[in-house]
């Protein structure tokens, strides 16, 4: 445990943050950067549909299923020796993907760059954690990494957009290539190695439950969006929730164990980890409504609407410095809480969106959801980091982002199904039953946009989508506002007064999460 503050970063600190973040900002990027390029990908390796499912997926499943595993490999081997690794991995796979030859080919490289991506994102948050040991300088850089990795994932579709203007569609894989040479060429200048302080090996059997335990869950509920319920991805979920259990368990009787199981009960540890999976939850899962809106709707094109997609990192630019700066001052608890209650109002506003809405009145209410959502996950990544005890902050960082991952999934899961939900009656209320097509327009809007309609018919039908998917994204809205308002009163109530005693870790006196629950 730390008991007195360290020495203050210098600019050589400043600049490894920002060599670490420019990785990061590339990891992020992969989830969406095939969004557009995947109509030039078809066209030349002709994947099935099923294929084309999974170049889509691979990589976050991957990602996600190996996330604890590299947190807590890097605590144990060094995590700069991982995130170099992991540098090597990622950009060798990217050389590959830009080269595949068959969908198969591209699937598996896929798969190795969620290998690669899993290795940079838990050490590079852990790095942070040596490199910045004055509280006030660590809450900034933790500011700059979360902000990287939100604004990567909306800034994907647009750099695949640039790309494809003027390459084929092997540029939005190489793109990551300049980055991990740099990270490789300047990282053991920069970073200092971090000592592993974990003895022991992996537990081979450990690494293969939480794999099996999260791939499972966040492929089940990534096709419970897509399709709702089906046999075999309700069965992927029951299957991960029970080696999850067996997981656990195991961690329990190990001396050396993946996650440290009493820290996730504490409230310094265990109430951020929650609290970011609730951002996670309303980021992603309206993400989609809001690109759809755009695109479907007021009918931009894909790259414009990609741009002004990114219009929400002003919220964010804003709100995150403003804070970290409150939270000098006052009870984090209290920062955390009133960003969650931002980001309510913010998904309130979008309740009044309406198909003639002018773009404007749309963006302003996804910068202010965007801004508070980003503005409590900085404190609570900050929160978190600051509690893990150095020799865990790998894994510490790994179980943050694997939840961050799991909301992200079920936000798309809830939040998509309640959008359908509303859109199916509305379509069904607004059409005949006889009129052709009937099950691909009362689906989805896309169905209803691309259905082979006569004139007449296919004016009223669009239009009727539109207006069904709108009052779709609202109610879905109304859902986000109510988990972000239970997210801030959960930060009031459960965070008051944690992180305030010296030092970056608990008193063992405090009382765990799960007691307080």
């Amino acid at each position: 445990m730390e008991n007195t503050p360290g020495p203050r970063a210098g600019r050589k600190e400043w600049v490894a943050l920002g060599v670490l973040t420019l990785p990061l900002l590339l990891v992020s990027m992969d989830v969406s950067i095939l969004y557009f390029a995947i109509p030039y990908i078809s066209h030349d390796l002709e994947p099935s549909a099923t294929q084309q499912l999974w170049i889509l997926d691979m990589y976050g499943f991957v990602l996600a299923g190996l996330l604890i595993t590299m947190g807590a490999l890097g605590d144990r081997i060094g995590r700069r020796t991982l995130v170099l690794t992991g540098a090597a991995v990622f950009g060798a796979a990217s050389v590959a993907a830009a080269y595949a030859h068959s969908a198969d080919l591209l699937i598996a490289v896929r798969a190795l760059l969620g290998l690669g991506g899993a290795a940079l994102m838990p050490s590079t948050l852990a790095l942070i954690r040596n490199l910045f040991r004055d509280e006030k300088q660590r809450g900034k850089a933790v500011t700059i990494w979360t902000a990287v990795m939100t604004t990567g994932i909306s800034l994907g579709p647009v750099v695949s957009g640039l790309l494809l203007e003027h390459y084929w569609w092997g540029s939005v894989f190489l793109i990551n290539l300049p980055a991990m040479v740099l990270l490789l060429a300047l990282v053991p200048f920069l970073v200092p190695e971090s000592t592993p302080a974990v003895r022991g090996r992996l537990d081979p059997l450990s690494a293969a439950l939480s794999l099996g335990a999260l791939l499972p869950v966040i492929y089940g509920i990534k096709e419970w969006a897509r399709h709702g319920y089906e046999p075999l991805p309700a069965l992927g979920i029951t299957v991960g929730l029970v080696l999850g259990f067996g997981f656990v368990r195991r961690q329990r009787h190990l001396a050396h164990p993946m996650i440290d199981l009493g820290l996730l009960g504490r409230r310094a540890f265990g109430g951020p980890v929650l609290a970011n999976l609730l951002a996670m939850f309303a980021t992603v899962g309206m993400a989609v409504f809001l690109t759809q809106y755009l695109q479907s709707v007021l009918g931009l094109s894909p790259f414009t609407a990609a741009l002004w997609s990114l219009v929400p990192a002003a919220g964010v630019a804003v709100m995150a410095p403003i804070g970290a700066a409150l939270a000098q001052r006052i009870d984090r608890a209290y920062v955390m809480g009133g960003g969650f209650l931002v980001s309510a109002c913010g998904f309130l506003w979008l309740t009044q969106v309406r198909t003639d809405s002018a773009l404007w009145f749309t963006l302003v209410g996804a910068s202010v959801y965007a801004g508070g959502l980003v503005a409590a996950m900085t404190l609570a990544n900050e929160l978190a980091l600051g509690a893990a005890p150095p020799q865990r902050a790998g894994s510490a960082a790994a179980v943050l982002e694997s939840g961050q991952e799991l909301g992200g999934a079920l936000g798309m899961a809830v939040l998509g199904s309640i959008g359908a939900a509303v859109y199916s009656r509305d379509m069904s209320d607004a059409l005949p039953s006889d009129m052709p097509h009937a099950e691909a327009v009362r689906e989805t809007l896309g169905g209803a946009t691309a259905a082979n309609l006569p004139a007449a018919m296919a004016d009223a039908v669009s239009a009727a989508a539109r207006d069904a998917f709108t009052h779709g994204m609202g109610v879905a809205s109304v859902g986000a506002a109510v988990v972000m308002a239970g997210a801030g009163l959960f930060s009031l109530g459960l965070l008051r007064g944690v992180g305030k005693t010296k030092g970056s870790t608990q008193s063992s006196t405090e009382p765990g999460l799960t007691t307080l629950l």
